[in-house]
């Protein structure tokens, strides 16, 4: 087992900030209904991942709270919508413009409550940021269309309206994007939304509602309830006849059921769900820039990604010196606490739960013949959830180790040699959100990356995210798409206006 447990931990100058920080919100009066703080009947607690201690008790949204949000949402819905489309775009540049003003404060908050590492908590901020911009900009182009019919007499018109209350429902992995790349199309659209952050990481959404707010989104616009019983806050506004549409962002498993409530109201639905990404490395690729790309696909975030590269399909020509370079850049990763005052690579699992969870596929993937290639140190972590990132080879194309998604630092290789079929070996999943792709001819590149069954297809790079590009995948990874012109649409309906024009 690699989870450390140690005494309780001591403080840091960065982990009194973030203290201090979370204390600022509020969070016992949490509900963020109507533009205004409310407390609920109970808290819940808010754990650092990286050494147990409690961060902030955070207000505990029941079904009342549930239907709270969704009525501040309906009462705000007329006038938001009668915003003209530059008013709302100007709203999200402000918000926009006070997110990465505010970069130091959120990114301490992303790395208290989630666990990522410094650079990594930035970088999401800064992302989470370029969705409120990318939606200012979308917000003025809403699109449509004119003209004559083909049979003539008629003119046509095709307009796009909001879809209304929107719900959306986001993971504690990247506790700021998962946001603003949900709640800034929904705005720009002219939707109203309650949002249900996850319990892990709970107080990134109630400060980014906050500058919401100073930015000048009105009251009711977004209603944000925190709770630890999903199932009750989300099950009421499924059964709400005012809410319109659901976007979620979780595991497959939920995802199926939310579907099933949805449908019993023909509610429009987006799910971005499971991810299993093959990282593909030909012959001929070039095997120091597939490292790289591996680092980032791999172990950005700790592998608690959905779009994380999650089995390495390295062709037999190229795999050792893949495996040693991977291996080498491995062993060599600081793991550790990322407000401890030391630079980390490598942050804690979100749970002991979880870190438990994937020491056990490891030793498992062992214990049936699998080799551990490389493997990095875990300090005395004080109590919290910490995995060691590891690379494994010998691993068979079937096992457990490739065929659940992992999501943690945990690297499989599988080699191939030129009588295999590495499109079979790649689409040989449910799932089909991300893939990777590394070769040294382009056009063999390109072929792979068509033929693999994903919804995202990096191609020489180990990066697939980008709000302008839609984000989604095929088979059980979801439905519909995030990002880009896609992701606006996806919060409205579609309108045909056939206009008499006698010739």
């Amino acid at each position: 087992m690699t989870t450390a447990v140690s005494p309780a931990p001591t403080t840091s100058p960065a982990a009194d900030r973030a203290l201090e920080a979370a204390a600022a919100l509020a969070p016992a009066r949490g509900l963020r209904i109507g533009g205004e703080q409310h407390a609920a009947p109970s808290t819940f607690v808010v754990d650092d991942p990286g050494t147990g201690a409690v961060l902030a008790e955070v207000a505990d949204g029941d079904a009342d709270a549930a239907r709270a949000a969704v009525d501040a949402a309906a009462a705000a819905a007329a006038g938001w919508r009668a915003y003209s489309p530059r008013s709302r775009s100007d709203v999200l540049r402000r918000a926009h413009e006070l997110v990465l003003a505010d970069i130091d404060r959120l990114a301490l908050l992303v790395m208290a409550e989630n666990g990522k590492p410094e650079a990594d908590a930035r970088a999401e901020v800064a992302y989470a940021a370029e969705f409120l911009r990318w939606y200012s900009e979308e917000a003025v182009r809403p699109g449509g269309s004119w003209g004559e019919s083909p049979a003539g007499g008629t003119r046509s018109i095709v307009t796009h309206q909001p879809v209304g209350v929107a719900a959306l429902v986001t993971p504690w992995n990247f506790p700021a994007a998962m946001i603003t790349r949900k709640v800034g199309p929904a705005l720009a659209a002219g939707c109203t939304v309650v949002v249900k952050p996850a319990a892990e990481t709970p107080l990134t959404a109630l400060a980014l509602v906050d500058l919401l707010t100073e930015a000048g989104v009105p009251a009711g616009v977004v209603n944000v309830v925190p709770s630890t019983d999903p199932g009750t806050v989300v099950g009421s506004w499924l059964a709400d006849e005012r809410v319109r549409k659901v976007s979620f962002t979780g595991s497959t498993r939920i995802g199926r059921l939310l579907l099933g409530q949805a449908a019993d109201r023909v509610l429009l639905s987006s799910m971005e769900l499971g991810g299993n990404a093959p990282f593909v490395v030909t012959a001929d690729a070039d095997v120091d820039a597939a490292v790289r790309g591996a680092l980032v696909a791999k172990f950005r975030n700790g592998g608690q990604a959905c779009t994380a590269a999650n089995r390495f399909l390295v062709h037999e020509a190229a795999a050792e010196r893949f495996t040693t370079a991977l291996g080498e850049a491995v062993t060599a990763m600081r793991v550790g606490h990322a407000l401890g005052g030391s630079p980390v690579e490598i942050g804690p699992m979100i749970t002991r739960a979880q870190a438990e969870r994937i020491d056990a596929a490891v030793a498992a993937a062992e214990a049936a013949g699998a080799r551990v290639r490389a493997r990095a140190e875990v300090p005395d972590a004080a109590g919290g959830s910490y995995v060691a990132p590891v690379v494994l080879d010998r691993v068979e194309a079937g096992s457990a180790l490739v065929a659940d998604e992992i999501f943690g630092p945990v690297a499989p290789i599988v080699t191939w040699g030129d009588g295999d079929d590495v499109v079979a070996l790649a689409n040989a999943s449910e799932y089909g959100l991300a893939a990777y792709v590394y070769a040294g001819d382009l056009r063999r590149a390109l072929e792979l990356g068509e033929a693999i069954e994903a919804g995202m297809v990096g191609v020489n790079r180990g990066v697939v995210s980008d709000p302008s590009a839609p984000f989604g995948g095929v088979k059980q990874s979801g439905i519909g798409r995030e990002g880009a012109r896609d992701g606006l649409l996806e919060y409205t309906e579609t309108k045909f206006l056939s206009v008499d024009w006698p010739a």
